[in-house]
């Protein structure tokens, strides 16, 4: 790897790295001594071949940290905040040559959260393994974490995320809806939840993709949904949806005081109605069971695949049906609104 040149009593170490015959590192230093440029040659062939170790098996946080420097799509929040937790776990120090299926067991096992919060983590992890073993050639092996997503399903460590089935009764919505107007008459609410409800079940959008529609972003019968959620993509996944003509009546309906149509905190949504439940004591509802409810309406009502996927933006049957949980025929919600009736005259 290194030689030494003498020419006129000078001492020339030169140091080449070869890699596929080809130079990929080369340093030299004159010494007015043979010894010393030994010495020195010696000393940094020592150092560079602890580099190219490193470099040939980094530790696992540096792989991720490459990961996401050199991705040309954007990475989503969730996929970001996971990445970011694996680096500062202890597996997170280790070489990557030293990650195995016992080595990722034992760190799903050490995480306090719930086997399908796990099944996350390990999948995005995954999904590092596979671009770092093909795209860089390092020793992070996917079939060692292949083993450990198996291993985990079989004790239960690992799993996918369990598919709901509640769907709220006429009479929850009910309750629902007069608590949200209630609060409206005594000007305690900021928010339109009875509007947003009725949104959210007729349109079957999700709460974030609620608070995201632009004006702009509505044309007639349609609305175009930016950045709908999908396992492969989610930034730049705008999707143009079918609006059915109850949830377009509430748009209709809105004030147009800013570019959205429903210009709020998601969060904010979502809390108001996790409280209004919990005062009603209805037990087991969340805000995106609306989604859940809305769909199986239009099974329910006889619409086919394709109709449906137009409205929700499922690509596929087996991600749809998901949400598809029917319980009889009809509609249910047939004349179903959140505004007032008008008061009859005496």
């Amino acid at each position: 790897m290194g030689s030494i040149l003498t020419r006129n009593g000078r001492h020339t170490a030169l140091i080449r790295l070869k890699k596929h015959g080809h130079i990929v590192h080369s340093e030299s230093k004159t010494f007015g001594s043979k010894r010393e440029a030994e010495k020195w040659m010696k000393h940094r062939e020592v150092e560079l071949e602890k580099q190219q170790v490193r470099s040939l098996d980094p530790i696992l946080s540096d792989v991720i940290d490459r990961y996401i420097n050199e991705n040309e799509k954007i990475i989503g929040r969730t996929k970001a905040q996971c990445l970011r937790t694996i680096k500062k776990a202890d597996i997170g120090k280790l070489p990557v040559s030293k990650i195995d299926s016992v080595a990722v067991s034992a760190w799903l096992k050490g995480m306090n959260v719930q086997p399908s919060t796990r099944g996350n983590y390990l999948s995005h992890l995954r999904a590092v393994a596979g671009v770092a073993r093909d795209l860089w050639d390092y020793p992070l092996d996917p079939d060692q974490l292949r083993k450990a997503a198996v291993a985990g399903n079989k004790m239960g460590t690992v799993k996918k995320s369990n598919t709901r089935t509640r769907r709220p009764s006429v009479e929850e919505m009910n309750r629902i809806v007069d608590y949200f107007r209630d609060r409206d008459r005594r000007g305690e609410g900021f928010i339109p939840m009875t509007d947003i409800i009725e949104f959210a079940l007729f349109s079957c959008r999700r709460q974030d993709e609620i608070t995201r529609i632009e004006w702009v972003d509505v044309q007639k019968e349609r609305v175009l949904v930016r950045d709908m959620k999908h396992p492969g993509q989610k930034i730049g996944n705008d999707t143009s949806c079918r609006i059915p003509p109850e949830a377009a009546r509430v748009i209709d309906r809105q004030p147009r005081v800013s570019d959205r149509v429903f210009p709020f905190v998601t969060k904010s949504v979502s809390s108001a109605f996790t409280k209004a439940c919990a005062f009603l004591e209805i037990d087991n509802l969340h805000f995106h069971d609306l989604r859940h409810e809305g769909t199986s309406r239009l099974f329910e009502m006889g619409w086919t695949i394709p109709q449906v996927a137009e409205v929700t933006g499922h690509r596929s049957w087996a991600s749809l049906k998901r949400y598809a949980h029917l319980e009889h025929s009809g509609d249910k919600w047939a004349g179903w609104t959140t505004v007032l009736p008008p008061v009859a005259s005496s």
